[in-house]
């Protein structure tokens, strides 16, 4: 049986990546930072459920050693994140950006996948597959956002991309020093979630499906790779 935790788990993908990751036949853990919402999500799905704030390093190693106290893990899904809005939806453009406004979003998206990595790695390490998926964005791809014949070039913001293309730098570093883990960045595409005002043009359940598909990469399957549904993208 192979044990998976997802963070941010309790709506949105981590929700619904759950949901199908149950029906593959994981055992899943309900990753969330609020501890009703997340046994709700949890009881609903027929997961376990595991109080974890990524912003938060005596929540994060909580939650290590309870999974480890039941049994291990064997994949990780870092699917926390957020995007910073202003009151009227819109993001913090570079005219406006401050320090502050980019460290709250790199404190979830960036340093939130460094401790949750850090505390289940020995976790991971004692797995047979292990399995690593970080959920970055398209908006993470330098090639896509400095293109002016791509739709990404358009996207005004400077914090949220900025955050995501560190995650898939992450991702490389990662891959290359642990090598006996599947580690790889996925792109969900640009999903209808409480993250961007549900402003989104595709389903939970469209945009769940290359993470899913990664959670479930083989032993000899690709690692370091940055991958949408259709395939790998450009850094």
């Amino acid at each position: 049986m192979t044990t998976t935790l997802i963070t941010g788990a309790n709506k949105g993908l981590g929700y619904e990546t759950a949901r199908q990751l149950i029906a593959a036949g994981h055992t899943v853990y309900v990753g969330a930072r609020d501890v009703e919402r997340g046994r709700r999500a949890a009881e609903e799905l027929g997961a376990r459920f595991v109080q974890l704030d990524v912003t938060d390093d005596a929540s994060v190693q909580a939650a290590a050693k309870t999974v480890e106290a039941e049994g291990g893990l064997d994949v990780l899904v870092n699917n926390a994140g957020m995007e910073a809005r202003t009151e009227d939806n819109a993001v913090p453009v570079a005219e406006t950006l401050t320090a502050d406004q980019i460290r709250t979003t790199f404190e979830t998206n960036v340093f939130g996948v460094v401790r949750v990595l850090h505390a289940f790695l020995p976790l991971l390490r004692r797995s047979a597959a292990p399995v690593v998926v970080n959920v970055s964005s398209g908006l993470a791809s330098l090639t896509h956002l400095s293109d002016p014949d791509h739709p990404a070039h358009f996207y005004p913001g400077v914090a949220y991309p900025t955050s995501k293309t560190a995650v898939n730098m992450l991702t490389v570093q990662y891959a290359k020093a642990f090598p006996g883990i599947r580690i790889n960045s996925v792109e969900p595409g640009f999903t209808k979630t409480d993250l961007n005002g549900n402003t989104g043009t595709q389903t939970t359940e469209q945009g769940a499906e290359i993470i899913v598909r990664m959670a479930q990469v083989a032993s000899d399957g690709p690692t370091g790779g940055y991958f949408d549904a259709n395939g790998r993208l450009p850094w």
